[in-house]
C-alpha cells in the first residue's frame, strides 16, 4: 500500500465520497473544488485498489467494497475528529449547535412541549423543523443530511430508532355533520362524504392510506387537499367534508374549530411515531444525550397526561 494509506485528510473526503455517491455533492459538502476531490478521489482509489465509486448511466454507484467501507468510516471519522481536537468531552448542556428534524405538522404538535423542555437546560441547543420529502425516504442519504427523521414505518427509512408516541386515526366532521349519528359514522356514509385529504407526496403514504386502499377505497381525487395535517380541522368546520386525522390533534383543534373526531368506521390503525437517526451519530455525545433528554421528556409528558 502506498503512503496514502495513512494520510488522515483523505478520510474527510472519503467519508463525503461515500455517503454522497457524487464526487460534485460531496465536493461541495466539504468546501473542495471539483478538481481537488477527482484528485482525492484518484489517491483514494489507489489506496483501496479499487474504484470506489463507478458510474451508472449519469448517476455513480459504491463498489461492493465502497459499501462495506462506508459504516466503518462512518465510525471512526467522528473518533478521529475527537480524539485530534484534545478537547475534553462536552458539556452538551453547554453544547452549541442546531439539529435538523424532519417531520410533519403533526409530529411538530406532539414535540413542541418535550423540545421546549430541553432547550430550557440547553440554551445553545437550536432546532430545525422541515417537512419529509414528499418522496420516499433515502434513509442513508437523508439522515446524513439530517439530524433526524421523526415519522411512522413504512416509508423507505431504516436505522437506529426509538418509540415516541402512539396515537390513532378518527374521522374529522363538523359537529353538526348530520351524518353523525349517536357519535358514530358509518362506513356507508365515510364512502359517501366529500373527503378532505392531507397528502404528503405521490408516493408517501400514511397508515390510513395504506388500510383504505386495502379496502379499495380511493382517495386521489378529493374534494379538497392539502400538504399538512393542521389545516383540515378549520377546513371541514361548517361543511359535509370528512377528513382522517389522529385522535390527538382533533382532540386539541375539534374544539376551537366545532369540529370533532369520531371514531374510524374502517378499523382502528395505529400510529407509531419513531425517532430515526443514522447510525454514524452514535459516537457524538450532544446527539446521544440530545435524543436521550428528548425521548425521556417526552415519556414523562404523556405519563402525566395519563
Amino acid at each position: 500500500m502506498s503512503g496514502d494509506s495513512y494520510d488522515l485528510n483523505l478520510l474527510v473526503p472519503l467519508r463525503a465520497l461515500l455517503e454522497e455517491a457524487n464526487v460534485t455533492r460531496a465536493g461541495q459538502r466539504v468546501q473542495m473544488g471539483q478538481s481537488s476531490m477527482s484528485a482525492a478521489l484518484s489517491r483514494l482509489r489507489a489506496v483501496f485498489n479499487d474504484e470506489l465509486l463507478v458510474r451508472v448511466g449519469r448517476d455513480y454507484e459504491l463498489t461492493p467494497l465502497a459499501r462495506l467501507l462506508l459504516p466503518q468510516v462512518q465510525g471512526t471519522v467522528p473518533l478521529i475528529e475527537r480524539v485530534l481536537s484534545n478537547e475534553p468531552e462536552p458539556d452538551p448542556t453547554a453544547a452549541h449547535r442546531r439539529f435538523s428534524m424532519m417531520m410533519t405538522d403533526y409530529g411538530m404538535l406532539r414535540l413542541q412541549s418535550a423540545l421546549a423542555a430541553v432547550r430550557a437546560e440547553a440554551p445553545g441547543i437550536e432546532v430545525e423543523m422541515l417537512p419529509l420529502p414528499g418522496r420516499p425516504m433515502e434513509s442513508e442519504r437523508e439522515l446524513i443530511t439530517h439530524d433526524f427523521a421523526i415519522t411512522v414505518p413504512g416509508i423507505g427509512i431504516d436505522g437506529p430508532h426509538r418509540d415516541l408516541l402512539e396515537d390513532e386515526y378518527v374521522c374529522l366532521v363538523d359537529a353538526g355533520n348530520p351524518a353523525v349519528r349517536d357519535g358514530a359514522l358509518s362506513f356507508d356514509d365515510f364512502i359517501a362524504l366529500p373527503q378532505a385529504v392531507a397528502q404528503f407526496g405521490r408516493l408517501h403514504f400514511t397508515p390510513a392510506d395504506r388500510r383504505l386502499r386495502e379496502l379499495g377505497i380511493d382517495r386521489r381525487e378529493p374534494r379538497v387537499t392539502t400538504s399538512s395535517f393542521l389545516p383540515l380541522p378549520s377546513i371541514v368546520a361548517g361543511t359535509d367534508l370528512v377528513a382522517v386525522v389522529p385522535r390527538v390533534l382533533a382532540e386539541r383543534l375539534g374544539p376551537v374549530t366545532g369540529t370533532i373526531g369520531v371514531d374510524a368506521p374502517f378499523g382502528s390503525i395505529e400510529i407509531a411515531l419513531k425517532l430515526w437517526w443514522h447510525p454514524s451519530h452514535d459516537a457524538d455525545p450532544v446527539h446521544v444525550w440530545f435524543r436521550d433528554r428528548l425521548t425521556a421528556e417526552l415519556a414523562a409528558e404523556l405519563a402525566g397526561a395519563r
